[in-house]
């Protein structure tokens, strides 16, 4: 084999390891910055209007909401920030609390309770709030985790919370793991605080 020969295969060699992980990179790169956007300021909404959301299987509807889950393909990660754990959802550029509060509270006391966890800082973050609902369904899972329709990445103590969102009547929207359901005819819940990384 001559010289130029050895040089040439070398030379194609090097273009094609190049050309890979420059092809990688890309392919990286997009996958990171495409996520799914849910809504994130709080509305008003009616029952058709919540049985009508995109990203949800409905198994079931009824007066008060609907049974069902996301179809969103979540990507989370743990992390421990000066020690308060978060949950990272890649998918939708959500921070979420992982807990959430450890009382049973109304949703006005959801409220104060968020606005003590801004006050004291979370995880380094002052801009906690409760969730849309849109927010709050794309955590349901299609069958239960830990007996309850929720990732076992997130505590399961907290089988129902609450949203921002207000049924058009004055109720206000939450979202059971327990069942797997939304309703908004509802007293008491928990409340498990999300942020938004951007």
């Amino acid at each position: 084999m001559s010289l130029l020969s050895i040089y040439m295969r070398k030379y194609l060699l090097h273009i094609l390891i190049i050309s890979f992980v420059l092809l990688s990179a890309r392919i990286i790169q997009s996958a990171e910055e495409t996520h799914i956007t849910l809504r994130s300021s709080y509305s008003v909404l009616s029952l058709s209007q919540v049985q009508s959301m995109s990203n949800i299987v409905m198994r079931k509807t009824d007066e008060w909401g609907f049974y069902g889950h996301s179809t969103i393909n979540h990507s989370y990660e743990e992390k421990s920030v000066n020690g308060d754990k978060v949950v990272i959802d890649h998918a939708t550029g959500l921070m979420w609390h992982q807990s959430g509060s450890s009382d049973y509270m109304r949703w006005n006391s959801a409220k104060d309770w968020i606005r003590d966890l801004n006050r004291r800082g979370y995880a380094g973050y002052q801009n906690w709030r409760l969730p849309t609902l849109e927010e709050a369904v794309s955590l349901l899972e299609a069958s239960r985790k830990n007996d309850i329709y929720i990732d076992p990445v997130f505590n399961n103590e907290q089988w129902g919370i609450w949203t921002g969102d207000r049924h058009d009547s004055g109720g206000t929207w939450s979202v059971y793991f327990s069942l797997g359901n939304v309703r908004w005819r509802v007293k008491n819940r928990y409340a498990r605080p999300v942020r938004s990384l951007n």
